[in-house]
């Protein structure tokens, strides 16, 4: 039985509107969580992420896949980096998922982060990484990112200087 066309609209737009609310209120779960995740706002990360949050994503050797691996990681990168920001380019959500493109230009100054001494170096993170919402909190996450890369090149360069000091030496 078909619906009055005045009436299916209405039906179709509040169920359209109920959905654009839930993905911008998921985007912007997101964004957030990113957020914090750069000024190493631990407690907001708590409140943010489910009880039983699962990351398939390591962002330092010896993480675990839970939230306290993901808090932990989080504090050892802004124990190593400082001048930490973010750049959202992209963001789309559907259904309980929201894909963000992102950019984080920080400093590595402060500490060792994977087996690389502090270099002084401005370094930029291009990221794309995907959550999954439940109930209003961060269930699971998944990322690549460029982190990696950049840190074996810095290694590389700390590498090739001090084997070129021990061939003056010698």
């Amino acid at each position: 039985m078909l619906l009055p066309t005045s009436r299916r609209s209405t039906r179709v737009g509040k169920e359209e509107e109920s959905a654009v609310s839930s993905a911008e209120e998921n985007m912007a779960l997101a964004r957030q969580l990113m957020e914090a995740r750069v000024e190493g706002d631990l407690d907001a990360l708590d409140e943010m992420l489910a009880p039983d949050f699962v990351t398939h994503t390591k962002l330092v050797a010896g993480q675990g896949p839970s939230r306290e691996g993901e808090k932990w990681a989080i504090s050892h990168l802004n124990t190593a980096l400082s001048n930490r920001s973010i750049q959202f380019e992209d963001q789309i959500a559907a259904s309980d998922k929201v894909v963000s493109r992102f950019v984080v230009h920080e400093t590595h100054d402060r500490g060792e982060l994977m087996g690389v001494a502090p270099s002084g170096k401005v370094m930029t993170n291009k990221i794309i990484m995907i959550h999954r919402i439940e109930e209003g909190k961060i269930a699971e996450e998944w990322s690549i990112g460029t982190l990696g890369l950049k840190l074996r090149g810095v290694r590389l360069e700390q590498e090739v200087r001090e084997r070129e000091r021990v061939d003056q030496e010698l």
